[in-house]
């Protein structure tokens, strides 16, 4: 039998095209009710259409799911998180799928650049689960699903913006799994690649073919899925391949109090030496490394 979110509420934002509109089609035909969010602007920012999100709406109801439509910006969460509490009366789900592209080089890049890109992305997940994770703590279960990139991780050349906020997008995961822990609220990242308007700016049609957006959407509905318990996770996922992603630490070098930069120098091979690697998950294993200072016990 299909995994079930009968009774589950998922807002989804970004969701007019593209993965976010994949994402819904997929949840809402597993039995959830579905908010599909989006402004309707242009892939970089400018504009809007309420009827991009109407048309997914249409959609999801004519194979006979539930789904409201919403054309509120991200900046202003808490109006998106109303509409799934005034028309379902809940919200189980949130995955903060929203994104604009103002590619620039650094030294190129405009202060609008900068901010139009920091407040779809990253201002906008912030108001969005700020406003979700009030009511799931108090219902004691919620799922968030945030959207980082290739770029987030890696970083990207000529955007700065997009990849500074992406992976700012996974640290504000794992504040939210941290904070959520004991309140039955869980967040994951995915990094996904998949065709959307956003990529077809960098890729030909190709390489667009390989990448169709329904190849990520499983990954997402099972991270948001009561039975799964994935939590502060980082996962790629695209063209039908899915991977976890995590920290790699090596052993590093203790020194004794007042060593130089000739010290760091002579030490250099064996701070870049991964082959006994750990992998940490949390800050508390940076003060477990640091307290382990041999140097420090004497």
């Amino acid at each position: 039998m299909p995994l079930s979110f009968e009774n589950k509420v998922a807002v989804i934002t970004g969701a007019g095209n593209g993965l976010g509109r994949s994402h819904a089609r997929l949840l809402a035909s597993l039995g959830a009710k579905v908010v599909i969010n989006d402004l309707g602007g242009s892939g970089s920012g400018e504009g809007r259409d309420h009827t991009v999100a109407e048309n997914v709406v249409s959609e999801i109801r004519a194979a006979g799911g539930e789904a409201v439509a919403n054309g509120d910006s991200v900046t202003e969460g808490s109006k998106i998180i109303q509409c799934a509490l005034d028309n379902f009366g809940a919200v189980d789900i949130v995955i903060n799928n929203a994104g604009i592209l103002r590619d620039k080089t650094l030294h190129k890049m405009s202060d609008e650049d900068w901010d139009m890109v920091y407040q779809v992305h990253l201002h906008g997940a912030f108001q969005v689960s700020r406003a979700a994770f009030a009511h799931m703590r108090d219902k004691g279960y919620g799922k968030f699903v945030m959207t980082t990139s290739a770029a987030g991780i890696y970083g990207n050349f000529g955007q700065a913006n997009y990849s500074s906020c992406k992976l700012a997008l996974h640290g504000l995961s794992q504040a939210i799994a941290a904070e959520g822990r004991a309140k039955g609220v869980k967040s994951n990242t995915i990094a996904p690649l998949a065709a959307s308007r956003l990529m077809g700016t960098i890729m030909d049609d190709d390489a667009m073919k390989l990448l169709a957006p329904e190849t990520v959407s499983p990954l997402v509905a099972w991270l948001c899925h009561e039975d799964c318990e994935a939590d502060g996770e980082l996962f790629e996922v695209g063209a039908d391949w899915i991977s976890r992603v995590r920290w790699e630490r090596s052993q590093g070098t203790y020194f004794d109090a007042g060593f130089d930069t000739n010290d760091v120098a002579d030490a250099w091979g064996n701070i870049n030496d991964f082959s006994d690697a750990t992998h940490p998950r949390h800050g508390g294993d940076s003060i477990k490394a640091v307290a382990a200072n041999p140097y420090h016990k004497k």
